[in-house]
Formats: structure tokens, C-alpha cells, sequence
């Protein structure tokens, strides 16, 4: 198959940012809508073998996060408010409107894991049901932060530092440090990425304002968006929808967490959960059974 055949691009504007896009071709609405959300350091080419093995059974919306890919990379704000996952989740609320989708289902993996949990907290009445890959909850994974954490997971305390200093450190050689992470995490090297994704992530990371965009997306976590799932716990809020957890056992939450439960004290609906051999990017390093698990779970919305 040729690369993201059966998928278009889009560009859409979303509160004077660019966010760009492939979704199915065809008609919004003649299936079921997934809302596939990618991670650190990748772009929505993540889920090319996965999207393959969906896109019969589902209109499939694969954008790139702000920051992130081929969307706009505007320079982060002082409280670094416009890379919160509450405003990385509007854009995706924004996209599905523009789309004409009022309700859909949702993946995401690492990074945009964490803003599908704000999109679904937020957002009840749009989200069916809810895949996150490899993550526990942002609050609780700082608030465990022993030594072990620190030293697997150093990047989300180097990247908060106050700019420019990680930018600088980064752009000194932007793809040893793409390279290091993609193949770190559990996942043994990079054998598990398609060379046109390779490609991809190479192009976009060795752009300074991609580094940039990314450091923001950890300084909010570190920020603003504690503050937010802080004052998401004090009222009461969870996810409404029943969520699907997956994560490799090879991979640093499965060795210092237990995301199960985690999500399930976050979640009013059913938690199910899938420990799978892989690290961290599973939907690279095992795309079939992802997508096997994913057309499982949300085929059982319908």
C-alpha cells in the first residue's frame, strides 16, 4: 500500500493556529469517527500501519498536536498556557467540528494521551469511549517522582527548565537526541519505525521551533496543567466514557506503575486493561495487535 493511501490531507484554523491533519477519505459520517492522537517526539505518521488495519471500520482523524508535525508552532507564553492539554484538547474539538463530527471515539498515545484525558474530562458529551497508550495520569505520575522516575523519565525535568537552555542543549545535535528517545523507553533501537516515519520525525525535529514547542508541552505539564487536573480532582470531575489502557511491559509505566488502577480511580465508566510485549511505542512496535485491541474496544461502542 502506498503511504496513507485512502487518507487527505486538511489544514484547519483553529484559534489563529494552523493544525494539520490526514483524515479518511470519503464522507464524515459514514462511519464510525477515531480520533487518533500521536506522542513525543512523533507526528500523527505514528499510526500509519495501525490506520491501515481501522480505516475500513472507522473515519479516522489523525492530526499533528500544536507544536508538533506539520501544525503551527507558535512561541510558547509565559505561563505557558497555550500548550496546556486544555488547549491542545480545544484544537482537537475544533478540528472535529470543523469536520462536522459531534461525537467520536479516542486514542491516544503518550503526549496525546494526556490530552485525550483532558479532551474526555472537559468534553464528556463528545468522547464515546477512550484508549490511552502507555500513560498514567500526569498528577499522580509527578506526584510518585522518586529516583527511579527521575532517572528513566529525565527528559520531562529537562525539558521544563526555563528556555532557552534545553532548546540550546538540543539543537547542538537535534537527531542524536530524536534518535535516543525513539529508540529508548523499552523499545530496543529503531527498527520498529517505517522509514518514511523516520523521515518525518528527522525533518520536523531538526527545526528549532519544533524543539521549542515540545519543551513548552512539558513545561504546561509541569505548570498549568497540575493546576488543572488539580482543580479537576477537587470537584469531583472523571471520565465519563467507558477506556481501554494499554502498555508494554517493557516499558517504564508498567515498571513503576500501576496504570489500571490509576485510570480507574479517574474514570466513572469501565476500565479495561492490556499489558502488551512491547516498550513504549506500541503502535509502532506492534501495530497489529493494537489495532486488534482497538477495533475490540471500540467496535463494542457501536
Amino acid at each position: 500500500m502506498h503511504w496513507f493511501e485512502g487518507f487527505e490531507i486538511r489544514h484547519f484554523e483553529v484559534d489563529g493556529a494552523q493544525i494539520y491533519a490526514r483524515v479518511s477519505s470519503g464522507l464524515p459520517g459514514d462511519r464510525p469517527a477515531l480520533l487518533l492522537l500521536h506522542g513525543f517526539p512523533q507526528s500523527h505518521v505514528m499510526w500509519h500501519r495501525v490506520a491501515q488495519q481501522l480505516q475500513r471500520d472507522f473515519y479516522l482523524v489523525m492530526p499533528d498536536l500544536r507544536g508538533y508535525g506539520d501544525s503551527a508552532k507558535p512561541a510558547g507564553l509565559p505561563d505557558h498556557s497555550n500548550y496546556s492539554k486544555r488547549t491542545l484538547a480545544q484544537d482537537m474539538v475544533a478540528v472535529m467540528d470543523a469536520l462536522g463530527l459531534d461525537t467520536f471515539d479516542l486514542c491516544g498515545h503518550d503526549r496525546g494521551g494526556r490530552v485525550a484525558h483532558r479532551l474526555a474530562t472537559d468534553h464528556p458529551q463528545r468522547v464515546r469511549r477512550l484508549c490511552v497508550i502507555d500513560i498514567a495520569p500526569t498528577l499522580d505520575m509527578y506526584n510518585a517522582t522518586d529516583f527511579a522516575f527521575a532517572r528513566a523519565y529525565y527528559h520531562w525535568f529537562h525539558l521544563i527548565q526555563p528556555a532557552p537552555l534545553p532548546e540550546t542543549m538540543i539543537n547542538c545535535n537535534p537527531l542524536a537526541y530524536l534518535h535516543a528517545k525513539l529508540g529508548g523507553w523499552g523499545a530496543g533501537g529503531l527498527d520498529h519505525i517505517e522509514l518514511a516515519a523516520l523521515a518525518e520525525y528527522e525533518h520536523c525535529f531538526s527545526q528549532p521551533a519544533t524543539v521549542h514547542s515540545q519543551c513548552e508541552d512539558y513545561r504546561a505539564s509541569a505548570g498549568i496543567d497540575l493546576t488543572h487536573d488539580r482543580e479537576s480532582r477537587a470537584r469531583g470531575d472523571q471520565i465519563a466514557c467507558d477506556m481501554l489502557v494499554l502498555w508494554g511491559e517493557r516499558g517504564v509505566v508498567h515498571q513503576l506503575f500501576k496504570p489500571h488502577e490509576l485510570w480507574q480511580a479517574q474514570c466513572a465508566g469501565t476500565v479495561t486493561g492490556q499489558t502488551l510485549p512491547a516498550g513504549h511505542f506500541i503502535p509502532e512496535e506492534l501495530p497489529q495487535a493494537t489495532a486488534a485491541a482497538l477495533l475490540d474496544f471500540f467496535r463494542h461502542g457501536q
